[in-house]
């Protein structure tokens, strides 16, 4: 497997928070990155920030990632561009330091090598003043963390040829991430624009004593937060329109934008009594957690929710789960196809990871995320012999008719799971199957599942005889799968009683 995205060497320039994100998330695209921060303990923040991506990547999906990148430090940063096709500049926000340094890079970079900026507000068109190629400079502004967010708003400046928009764009679609093109270029973009409203407003409801910042945060996270991470703002909004949609909204509830409500024309002090008070508010809310700690919890409640989208829509996702799902599939298709699988043993078709979404409230994995990481294997398993989203969508498919699944130990958060397929047995309509789910370092066997699937005809909804493609790829597996052990519980009825041997 190779990397997914039309680049496979990046650099990136400043390691802190978000060049650490950047780091991760080429990195985990299979993309080489060289990383240049005079930091001292660069390299440490860096592997900091990696783990935590790496864990939850672990978390988020279940399809293989390609090898990971190289992670290579170097000592200047003509060094670090030398080779380079993606640059991407993530040092402290002030003009002076940042066009020093983009000047640095575009001397040393390749001429075709592209130049993004994480900055979260300063124009692109200043940014290019001196540069000797400023067609190839942009805006790239993440969002933290950059490893799971998808977003990265992409602004030209003045000088920016649209060759670079297109390729900028097609490089972050293909890691996963969502490139959206702003028409033209404004300070603080729109992503800030936003929240610089919504944080100026915040901050004068605790310095007036409306509410403390967990009050603030609860108000968000529990209301108007969820709507926004599905839907955003404007289609929220149409909705709360009733069936008269956008246009009754906007006549019902115009009127009160003119109502002296909110505060945002007007700046806060943040004197040292109001950065006092609201630090010590936000030490109490945090709980003693660390910042690490909290990250992790972050991560985890993202992976959630991403994996709470990718399934909505009938399994076809929404929102940044949909772009999930999409970047999924494009995973599968740069792994190639499986004929390289040894078919001369159970078939090693899934792994994946026991998500924070995953477990029940005794503290381990629930129940039908078994059925879901079986269906999955299922799913590996037709793909392997060619009945993959193309044959379905040409109007015949395996429907699994029958299923019996054991449950043998438990399994735990961020354990590794890995699931097997034997075949059981063929014919020309049906598949007989059956998978076994092993966990942790130790592989012990959590969970079997066995089942019928059955070749149907789904424009005619009927079962009909699978083609002869299908079955050519089928036969040899189930002739090899036949010399193998019956498994250990293949036949079984429900409750009934395991044999001495195999207690």
């Amino acid at each position: 497997m190779t990397s997914l995205a039309p680049i496979s060497r990046a650099a990136c320039i400043g390691g802190g928070v978000i060049g650490g994100g950047w780091v991760a998330r080429f990195l985990l695209a299979g993309i080489d990155v060289k990383v240049f921060d005079p930091h001292p303990e660069a390299e440490r923040i860096v592997a900091e920030v990696l783990a935590n991506a790496e864990r939850a990547y672990g978390l988020l999906t279940s399809v293989p990632l390609p090898p990971r990148g190289r992670l290579t430090f170097c000592a200047s940063v003509g060094e670090a561009v030398a080779d380079a096709e993606w640059i991407q500049e993530s040092v402290p926000e002030r003009l002076d330091l940042k066009r020093r340094v983009l000047a640095e890079i575009d001397a040393a970079a390749p001429a075709d090598a592209l130049i993004g900026s994480s900055t979260s507000g300063l124009l692109p068109s200043d940014l290019q003043e001196g540069l000797g190629h400023p067609e190839r400079l942009f805006v790239a502004h993440p969002y933290n963390p950059v490893y799971l967010l998808p977003l990265a708003e992409i602004v030209g400046g003045k000088a920016t040829s649209a060759a670079t928009i297109a390729r900028a764009k097609d490089a972050l679609d293909a890691i996963g991430m969502k490139g959206v093109v702003i028409a033209r270029e404004i300070e603080a973009f729109v992503g800030d624009r936003l929240l610089e409203a919504l944080w100026r407003e915040a901050l004068w409801l605790i310095k007036d004593d409306i509410c403390d910042v967990e009050t603030l945060d609860d108000v968000i996270r529990y209301s108007f937060g969820l709507r926004w991470a599905q839907m955003g703002l404007f289609q929220t909004y149409r909705i709360a329109g009733g069936e008269a949609g956008m246009r009754h909204f906007l006549a019902q509830f115009g009127p009160c934008l003119q109502w002296p409500w909110t505060k945002l024309t007007d700046v806060v002090d943040l004197d040292e009594a109001l950065v006092e008070k609201i630090g010590a508010q936000s030490d109490a809310q945090a709980k003693g957690l660390s910042i690490r700690q909290l990250e992790r919890i972050r991560d985890e409640n993202l992976v959630g929710i991403l994996q709470a989208l990718k399934a909505g829509q009938g399994g076809e996702g929404w929102g940044a789960g949909k772009l999930l799902a999409e970047f999924e599939q494009r995973l599968r298709e740069s792994a190639g196809h499986a004929d390289a699988v040894d078919i001369h043993a159970p078939l090693p078709l899934v792994e994946t990871r026991v998500s924070p979404a995953w477990i029940d409230y005794n503290g381990h994995m629930t129940e039908h995320r078994y059925l879901q990481v079986f269906g999955d294997t299922t799913d590996a398993l037709l793909r392997l012999i060619g009945a993959d989203l193309a044959y379905v969508e040409g109007g015949h498919s395996y429907y699994t008719v029958e299923t019996h699944l054991r449950h043998l130990d438990e399994a735990h958060l961020g354990e590794a799971l890995r699931a097997t397929c034997q075949i059981l047995s063929v014919d020309e309509k049906r598949i007989h199957i059956f998978h076994r789910l092993f966990a942790g370092a130790g592989n012990r066997e959590v969970a079997t599942a066995e089942q019928m699937l059955l070749h149907v005809d789904t424009r005619a909804g009927r079962a009909t005889p699978a083609p002869e493609i299908i079955l050519a790829r089928l036969r040899p597996i189930a002739t090899a799968h036949a010399q193998l052990d019956a498994p250990e519980g293949a036949g079984r009825a429900v409750g009934q009683k395991r044999s001495m041997a195999a207690v």
